[in-house]
């Protein structure tokens, strides 16, 4: 099944963070918060400005994101449990170059 958001929503999948703690702890799922990260699978077009012109999101599909604790709507499509939010409950992109000082 395909999904496609309307306007400036976006399609999110959560990406799971590590099941141990860095002392070597295993966090039952019970204990566990959900991940703040995720990947945009879907966007819509973008929203309508006050003159009518279109306005192009700033996230696309692949997209690593980080969002509010309590931001999106869940939802379960073809059995994967996934998030619609707006744009505007996306906090900031997760860039490459990033990643690669953190592997350092």
């Amino acid at each position: 099944m395909t999904f496609r958001p309307l306007h400036d929503r976006i399609l999110v999948r959560r990406i799971e963070v590590d099941e141990k703690t860095v002392g070597g702890i295993i966090i039952p799922d019970t204990a566990k918060e959900k991940p703040q990260e995720g990947e945009v699978i879907a966007a819509g077009p973008g929203a309508r400005d006050e003159a009518g012109q279109l306005q192009p999101l700033d996230v696309k599909v692949g997209d690593r994101i980080l969002f509010g604790k309590w931001s999106g709507t869940e939802i379960k499509l073809d059995g994967e449990d996934l998030l619609i939010m707006k744009e505007s409950d996306v906090l900031g992109v997760i860039e490459a170059s990033a990643e690669v000082k953190k592997a350092a």
